[in-house]
């Protein structure tokens, strides 16, 4: 299919571009350092040695590259979905559909960030075993994935109230 028959995607405010490069960018960033040390500690193990604090920091690393990425399927729309249903629905009643469950998202998502925000204020006291470093910073990934994929599942659903299909908000 030749680039002018895709559908025209609409194109995002600057500042929702750029908090999904950014996004984007920290994933790639976090999962090349997870390898890194991982592989490194892999090494170690071959000579009867350790690199004591990658497991508990790669563990810290996945819980933030977890969420992260989930904000970073959200921006594009690929999170998992079962669309039998809705791909026999009408454009129009396709649209409500996508609303109502994009609606039910961003109150899940307002949830995870406000009672995510209470795990971490309430877990600065309590110190990871190696690293000795709060587990808040480990739990903060909670609210700020949740946040972010928040601001994308609103972009997107203004995008909806804008008349604007599934394929022209993916590009799909």
């Amino acid at each position: 299919m030749s680039r002018n028959m895709l559908p025209s995607q609409p194109v995002a405010p600057a500042p929702i571009m750029a908090l999904g490069a950014a996004v984007d960018w920290t994933v790639v960033g976090i999962g090349a350092v997870m390898v890194v040390l991982v592989f490194c500690n892999v090494l170690f193990h071959v000579f009867d040695r350790d690199i004591a604090w990658t497991t508990e920091f790669c563990e810290m690393l996945m819980v933030w590259v977890t969420f992260l990425a989930a904000a970073s399927a959200a921006r594009r729309g690929a999170h998992m979905s079962i669309t039998e249903f809705l791909d026999m629905l009408s454009e129009r009643r396709r649209r409500w559909a996508d609303a109502v469950i994009q609606s039910v998202v961003a109150g899940v998502l307002a949830m995870l960030v406000w009672y995510g925000i209470g795990i971490v204020r309430s877990s600065w006291g309590n110190i990871l075993t190696v690293l000795e470093i709060s587990m808040a910073w480990q739990y903060l990934a909670l609210p700020v994935g949740s946040a972010t994929t928040l601001v994308f599942v609103l972009f997107d659903l203004v995008q909806i109230a804008c008349g604007r299909s599934r394929e022209q908000r993916y590009g799909t």
